[in-house]
C-alpha cells in the first residue's frame, strides 16, 4: 500500500506516524520520514526513540518501522499478516506465506504457530521482535506454486493454496516439527483440499519424492479419495523408492508399494 506525498504541516514523526494511522497505514520507512520531515539522521533518530519507548512504533527491519494502533499496546507488536506485504514490496523480494501460518489461515488452527512462516527466493534471516518471529524460508520455483489472495486487516496477501501448502509441510517437515507435526496438521487441511488441484500442486512443486510422502500421509490422515489423484499420478511416474524419513537408514524397514516408499519411521499425530 502506497503512502502518500508528503505534505509541509508535519512538524514532527508523532504527527506523521498519526496521519499515516489514520490513512489506514502501519508502516513507514526510514527514508520516507527522512523526506517528508526534511529532518536530520540524528532527529530523526531521536524521535524514533521516544515513540519506540512509547510502543508507538517497532523497527522490524532496518530503515522499515510498523505502526501499533492503541488495541496493540500492551503486545507492543502488529500481527505479521498486517505490514508482511509492505516489508516483502520493501524488501523486493516476492514471496506466499506457507507452511503452519497458511495451514492455520485455512483452517488448520489446532496447533496454533509459534512463528509465522514465509517463502520467498533468497535466504532473509529470522525477524525477533517481542513476542513475534517471521521465519523465512527459500523455494526457487515460487512462481509456480499455487497461491490465493487473501484479505486481511491491510489488504491482501498471497497464500499458498491447501494442496500447495500440504507439499510444503512435507519439504520443510523438518523445519516444522518433524512428520508428526505435519501429519497432525493434514488431518484438519485435508479437509480444504482437492484431489485434482492436488496433482496440479504436486506438477508445479516438481518433486515426485514429496508427493510420494504427501500421499502416505494424507491416506494415514484418512484422506483417501483426496490422495487417490495423486497415487495414479505418482504410478504413472514409475518413481523408484523413496524415504519416507530422508535422514534415517533404510535398514529393516517395509516398503509400501502404492508410493514406492520406504517406511523408516514411526509418524504419530498429535491429535
Amino acid at each position: 500500500m502506497a503512502i502518500k506525498k508528503r505534505s509541509p504541516s508535519f512538524s514532527d514523526l508523532s504527527s506523521w506516524v498519526d496521519s499515516l494511522q489514520s490513512q489506514g497505514l502501519y508502516y513507514f520507512t526510514r527514508d520516507q520520514a527522512l523526506n517528508t520531515l526534511l529532518t536530520s539522521d540524528t532527529a530523526f533518530n531521536k524521535a524514533a526513540a521516544r515513540l519506540a519507548i512509547k510502543k508507538r512504533i517497532v523497527r522490524v527491519h532496518r530503515g522499515f518501522f510498523i505502526i501499533i494502533p492503541l488495541e496493540y499496546t500492551a503486545s507492543g507488536i502488529l500481527p505479521a499478516e498486517w505490514f508482511i506485504a509492505d516489508l516483502m514490496s520493501y524488501l523486493g523480494k516476492p514471496y506466499y506465506v506457507g507452511l503452519l501460518s497458511a495451514a492455520t489461515l485455512h483452517g488448520a488452527a489446532h496447533q496454533q504457530p509459534q512463528e509465522f512462516h514465509v517463502i520467498t527466493t533468497a535466504p532473509l534471516r529470522k525477524i525477533r521482535v517481542r513476542n513475534l518471529i517471521i521465519h523465512f524460508f527459500t523455494k526457487k520455483n515460487i512462481a509456480a506454486i499455487p497461491t490465493a489472495q487473501v484479505k486481511v486487516q491491510t489488504g491482501f496477501i498471497p497464500l499458498s493454496t491447501p494442496e500447495a501448502t500440504a507439499l510444503d509441510l512435507v519439504s520443510y517437515a523438518k523445519a516444522i516439527g518433524g512428520l508428526d507435526r505435519a501429519l497432525t496438521v493434514l488431518q484438519e487441511l485435508g479437509e480444504a483440499m482437492d484431489g485434482k488441484k492436488l496433482v496440479a500442486a504436486a506438477v508445479a512443486e516438481g518433486n515426485l519424492a514429496y508427493a510420494q510422502r504427501l500421499g502416505w500421509l494424507l491416506e494415514k490422515a484418512g484422506f483417501l479419495m483426496i490422495a487417490g489423484k495423486l497415487a495414479k499420478w505418482v504410478a504413472e511416474r514409475r518413481p523408484l523408492p523413496a524415504k519416507l524419513e530422508p535422514s534415517l537408514s533404510t535398514r529393516g524397514c517395509k516398503k509400501n508399494d502404492r508410493w514406492s516408499l520406504l517406511i523408516n519411521a514411526q509418524v504419530e499425530s498429535d491429535l
